[in-house]
């Protein structure tokens, strides 16, 4: 009985750590967007100072981001704020960025703080 449960427990235990590096190694904070995740497979297309614009199969108008950016998006302490159309914007303390995505297409831009 325990080599019966042990097989699917193993295989649960290596696709949970499967989907935990594709998920949380797909992305890496970007500097200049005060450490607000991107893709790292997606393609930089336009890199200015407060914008960041990209290439990426996984943005889509109608769908937003996928599901697994908005996890590492949270559990990097990033809190989801208004949304409007295709724009949602993230806000981290005094920091805010918006993610703009459409077919193929993201853009990540901070928005200056009431501060500066």
């Amino acid at each position: 009985m325990k080599k019966k449960l042990a097989w699917p427990g193993a295989f649960l235990i290596l696709l949970a750590g499967f989907l935990y590096v594709a998920t949380f190694y797909a992305y890496e904070p970007a500097e200049t967007l005060s450490g607000f995740p991107e893709p790292v497979f997606a393609e930089i297309t336009e890199d200015k100072e407060t914008a960041k614009l990209y290439y990426w199969n996984g943005a889509s108008e109608e769908n937003g981001i996928p599901f697994g950016y908005e996890v590492v998006i949270r559990a990097s302490g990033w809190k989801k704020g208004t949304r409007e159309g295709a724009s949602v914007m993230y806000h981290k303390g005094e920091e805010q960025v918006d993610v703009i995505s459409s077919t193929n297409r993201l853009i990540l831009m901070k928005k200056k703080s009431p501060s500066d």
